[in-house]
């Protein structure tokens, strides 16, 4: 499973790099705040949503802390798509957040 630390998330969206973050915390989680652009999936639709995302684009799991994004990495990548788990969660994000 391919990882990518919240520095760097933070760092290449302060470059203006567009990336594609899929949040997979639920509904009242997202409420207290998520990364700008973020869409939000919870980990217990990714495999009835995959329909909507694109097998051509890399995506970037996040959840809390970065296990349920991890789980949410592996179905992913089991149905061919390119996936990256942030590790550490939110709980370790310090970028901006709305």
């Amino acid at each position: 499973m391919k990882q990518i630390t919240v520095i760097e998330v933070e760092t290449l969206l302060n470059k203006g790099k567009n990336l594609n973050i899929i949040d997979v915390r639920e509904a009242d989680e997202i409420a207290a705040g998520k990364i700008p652009s973020a869409v939000n999936i919870p980990l217990s639709l990714v495999e009835f949503r995959m329909h909507e995302l694109d097998k051509s684009k890399e995506y970037i799991m996040v959840c809390r802390s970065g296990a349920r994004s991890g789980r949410a990495t592996q179905i992913l990548e089991d149905y061919g798509f390119n996936v990256i788990n942030m590790t550490g969660g939110m709980l370790a994000w310090e970028g901006k957040v709305e």
